[in-house]
């Protein structure tokens, strides 16, 4: 299909609980050091969600902000989809939820489940229905609430997980703003991060760490160079480097591995922990805040992980 339209971020929104973790907080509460925490995930501090904050809520915050942003009126909002995999009532889905705390009326809505690279394709299928005249606006948000299926007894999930929620609105535009998606999948591997039933009848992450680092760091440098190959730029030519926000040690071996200068590299995580779907958008949005960005910056999203699932694309920065 040709496309009718151009298609381009114009708004970007986060949401983090009000309550921060610190690595003090857990080593309390485990056999685990805060040196041994920094040492292996780089993170100091995540967010845990509160009563109230749940996943549509947390949502509707990240949307809202998306959506005065990009100084778009709810009404104009012609589909939302909300990329988690948290959600603990998983009927009925999300977004409609979502809208309706937002005022958006009568907007198609869906929830969206490929874990931490539910952002990136959530963002493809918005472009594409922007792009073929569909919607006007689509907001698209990655959400979670992890902090509830985390197993305080065990450190490779306790310390890394975070709460909270980014949004980002795709428009119509005059030029090309979001770049084709690559995207893929290894089921093979998908037992190495899931969740899990304990003893306590209880549902809890579950990871395999050093498979997961061995996964990403080999499978996801190709999925890069793709991404930039199909945009029609040189890696070289991007300014941001955002992948999901996994941990320090993943995010600065693919930097390594793909050249790309420390200056251009996300580290949300650091701050914010693991989230998951949340992750991109959090992280590209905290990008924006920073002032450190420009409109029509090519930022390289990457999101991976549970499935085991990939996407990436270039987007220009708002």
């Amino acid at each position: 299909m040709s496309s009718i339209f151009g298609s381009a971020i114009t708004g970007l929104g986060a949401y983090r609980p009000t309550r921060v973790v610190t690595n003090p907080d857990i080593a309390l509460r485990t056999d685990v050091t805060t040196e041994w925490i920094e040492e292996r995930t780089g993170i100091k501090t995540r967010h845990a969600a509160g009563p109230g904050e749940t996943v549509p809520v947390m949502s509707a915050e990240a949307g809202a902000k998306a959506l005065a942003m990009a100084n778009v009126d709810p009404s104009e909002v012609d589909l939302l989809i909300l990329a988690t995999a948290t959600k603990r009532d998983r009927i009925p889905g999300g977004a409609p939820e979502v809208a309706h705390r937002i005022g958006i009326p009568a907007t198609g809505a869906f929830d969206l489940n490929a874990a931490c690279a539910g952002f990136a394709y959530s963002v493809s299928v918005a472009s594409n229905a922007v792009r073929l005249g569909e919607a006007r606006n689509v907001l698209v948000v990655g959400a979670e609430h992890l902090t509830e299926f985390i197993d305080p007894e065990d450190p490779a999930t306790y310390v890394i997980f975070g709460d909270g929620a980014g949004a980002a609105v795709i428009s119509r535009s005059g030029t090309e703003g979001i770049g084709p998606v690559v995207w893929g999948s290894d089921g093979r591997r998908a037992p190495i991060l899931g969740t899990k039933w304990a003893k306590d009848g209880k549902e809890y992450a579950s990871m395999n760490g050093p498979l997961v680092y061995r996964w990403s760091t080999k499978n996801i440098p190709p999925v890069a160079r793709e991404a930039c190959a199909r945009a029609g730029i040189d890696l070289s030519e991007i300014d941001w480097f955002v992948p999901h926000q996994a941990n320090l040690r993943i995010i600065e071996q693919l930097a390594e591995i793909l050249e790309i200068p420390e200056e251009k590299v996300a580290r949300d995580v650091i701050d914010t922990g693991n989230t998951s779907a949340a992750s991109v958008p959090l992280a590209l949005s905290r990008l924006h805040e920073s002032g450190r960005t420009k409109p029509g910056d090519k930022a390289l999203l990457l999101g991976f992980g549970a499935g085991l699932a990939y996407a990436g694309q270039i987007v220009r920065m708002p």
